[in-house]
């Protein structure tokens, strides 16, 4: 008899573990859009590392290909929050106020890569600390304009990206000018590319003998590198200098998300900041700590594969941070005032009243 209760018992154990975990009823659903870059690896670390901990939210990510569909799925009212390009951010919120500004997800973290035809022009340094956004692509650029009577394409991952910004202002720094989308009068014109078609990009090019370059979020220009198609040519931390780093990628939630599910937005945007401080000590430990964090992200991203993660979170490099991520606006202020002047957006917002700083932490200040 006794063999049979405790048989029973174990049987009735085991079916509890085995059973799906519900979620809480006072916990709020909170679904997060995210993008496949190195800039959003602290929503995916906070994903896999503590969305077990959190006592407010269902945290869930949904992962988009390019920025566009992250704006058309936002505005379509089935997302809660949305990591996402300021510039893009910016002009969503001067048509339509309905969202705020709660978070930074990252700081710096792009880069231009080049591929072999542009490169035979410019003859990269070896050494990746020694590259640097000096004029040597500037020269061969318009040398190609002159002799050809075609811009050079360079690939960014929205005409109204922090990449395209970040690229203006470089050209700007040494006279040039590109032309967004279409045209051939100026010597560079910027294009859309999908960021997971932006090594396809330079590949393709090479192929037709082609000189052309990406401005994209790592580690898609690190892959070009690893993978023997090209180089990356510099960072933009190099190029947009800004104290702790430049603005980039932000957090944004609906009007409606901040007033109906306040304390479940506010443990997301705490785990993020953790999950920030967990990446920056793995890549500061390396070993198992960095193996623990790849594979976090391989399980979400497969197509970075672990040399290129490994190369984006070189700490000599340090060409991405995820420290201080609280609300800057001042460091949006800069990316808004080059992006109206590049025509990249048609006007400036009210940062006051884009931003919501009720969600700031200390985590991750530095």
């Amino acid at each position: 008899m006794q063999k049979s209760r405790f048989a029973f018992r174990l049987f009735v154990a085991i079916l509890i573990l085995l059973l799906p975990v519900p979620v809480s009823a006072d916990k709020k659903t909170i679904k997060a859009l995210y993008l496949p870059l190195a800039d959003h690896y602290p929503g995916v670390v906070a994903f896999e590392s503590y969305r077990f901990r959190m006592k407010k939210a269902d945290f869930q990510l949904i992962q988009l290909k390019t920025p566009a569909l992250v704006r058309a799925w936002f505005r379509s009212r089935d997302a809660d929050m949305a990591f996402i390009l300021s510039p893009i951010a910016m002009d969503m919120f001067a048509k339509s106020p309905d969202f705020r500004w709660v978070s930074l997800i990252h700081r710096d973290g792009n880069a231009l890569a080049i591929n072999d035809k542009l490169n035979a022009y410019v003859k990269l340094e070896t050494e990746r600390v020694h590259r640097k956004p000096d004029r040597k692509i500037a020269d061969s650029v318009l040398k190609i304009k002159k002799a050809t009577g075609r811009p050079v394409k360079f690939g960014v991952p929205s005409l109204q990206a922090t990449h395209t910004v970040v690229l203006y202002k470089y050209l700007k720094d040494h006279g040039l000018k590109m032309n967004l989308g279409y045209g051939t009068d100026k010597e560079v014109l910027a294009i859309v590319v999908a960021p997971p078609k932006s090594p396809a990009f330079l590949r393709s090019k090479n192929s037709r003998n082609q000189p052309a370059a990406f401005e994209q979020s790592l580690p898609w220009a690190d892959i070009v590198e690893t993978e023997g198609s090209g180089k990356v040519a510099w960072y933009s931390k190099d190029v947009m200098k800004w104290p702790k780093g430049h603005v980039e990628c932000i957090i944004i939630a609906t009007d409606k998300a901040l007033k109906q599910k306040t304390e479940a937005i506010r443990e997301v945007i705490y785990y993020i900041h953790q999950a920030g401080v967990d990446i920056e000590n793995a890549r500061k430990n390396g070993g198992i700590h960095m193996q623990k964090i790849s594979s976090m992200i391989q399980k979400h991203i497969p197509g970075h594969t672990t040399d290129a993660i490994a190369q984006s979170l070189r700490t000599d490099l340090n060409v991405i941070n995820y420290f201080n991520l609280n609300i800057d606006k001042a460091g949006l202020k800069q990316i808004m005032d080059f992006a109206v002047e590049g025509g990249i957006l048609n006007k400036t917002i009210n940062i006051n009243d884009f931003a919501d700083t009720r969600f700031s932490t200390r985590i991750t200040i530095r």
